[in-house]
């Protein structure tokens, strides 16, 4: 007999802080007065062709939630889906490596995991991190007035594609590459020093799709300024020449319900809209700070790209908010 649970039941608690309700990055629950436990999940197939590599963007990949969350990382599990008879078994020592120098460089202890035969390899982790329960960034804290900034440029999505393709050259995959396996650590202790409205990390959404959370969440509009947006070398010349992840496409289609484009063209839309592995954190922050986020990104060796503003949501915007791109 199938029996049906109320998902009500396990999914609110009164030290539940941020759970499954909204669109943020991580779970986190308190466990005292000071201490609240951050969680998150992340895994994917391989997206670059050298095991290491993989690895170390899943890493990266999985961590950055809880850096956008304010956190910091404390232990994680890592997933693995491995053809068992079809890839070698030091290939999978490769991923495992990357992956585990990656948690060495952000002090995240490897506690175990779990690994399935699987026809597609996977790879991933869960990760535990902590936070002042005070002190958490969430999507929904967006102000009218409030600077928006990235920390790392976009494109990686259409530059894997490209490689994927054989048509990338060394040098723009290997900074593809490198951004995606770079820490949001440093991100993230410039954003804590400082303050922030809200917060979220650049991944699968593209940047208008994580934009649109935190508008939804925060009950507010933006303006973005295209040409203020820093991309990856190559990634505009591969959105104009079509090469274009299904992913792409697809958040293309899902922000034009809320977003205005004006005269921006499509190759620039597609750029926007690109579906990011391991992307950067989009943070907002009231304007009179925007100036010591930049310079405290800085001094942690990160970029940071004021590329827009929060603005009040009026009638014509409709019930959630919308994107203005100039």
């Amino acid at each position: 007999m199938l029996r049906r649970v109320n998902n009500s039941t396990v999914s609110r608690h009164d030290d539940l802080l941020v759970g499954i309700g909204g669109s943020d990055d991580a779970g986190v629950y308190r466990v005292s007065d000071d201490v609240a436990l951050v969680q998150t999940v992340d895994f994917f197939t391989p997206i670059v062709d050298e095991a290491y590599d993989w690895g170390r963007i899943a890493a990266a990949n999985a961590l950055s939630d809880v850096y956008a969350m304010g956190g910091t990382p404390l232990t994680a599990l890592q997933l693995i889906g491995w053809p068992r008879g079809k890839l070698p078994f030091d290939l999978l020592g490769d991923v495992l490596e990357g992956g585990v120098a990656v948690l060495a460089e952000a002090a995240c202890t490897l506690v175990g995991g779990h690994s399935i035969d699987d026809a597609e390899p996977k790879y991933g982790f869960a990760v535990t991190g902590v936070v002042h329960p005070d002190e958490v960034f969430g999507n929904d804290g967006a102000q009218p007035g409030d600077v928006i900034v990235l920390t790392k440029p976009i494109g990686t999505g259409l530059i894997t594609t490209g490689i994927k393709r054989g048509i990338v050259d060394a040098a723009t995959r290997d900074l593809a590459v490198a951004t995606m396996a770079r820490l949001n650590a440093g991100a993230g202790r410039a954003m804590r020093r400082v303050g922030a409205s809200a917060a979220t990390d650049v991944t699968g959404f593209g940047l208008l799709g994580h934009l649109g959370e935190v508008i939804r969440a925060s009950e507010v509009s933006a303006v973005v300024d295209s040409s203020a947006v820093p991309l990856l070398p190559g990634a505009t010349d591969l959105a104009s020449d079509g090469v274009v992840p299904g992913g792409t496409e697809r958040n293309l289609a899902a922000v034009e319900r809320f977003t205005r484009f004006g005269q921006v063209e499509r190759p620039q839309r597609l750029l926007l809209a690109d579906a990011q592995t391991s992307g950067g954190l989009l943070i907002t922050i009231a304007a009179p700070l925007a100036d010591a986020l930049l310079q405290a990104l800085s001094d942690e060796g990160e970029d940071g790209a004021r590329i827009g503003r929060i603005v009040e949501r009026d009638f014509a915007d409709g019930p959630t908010g919308a994107v203005t791109v100039e």
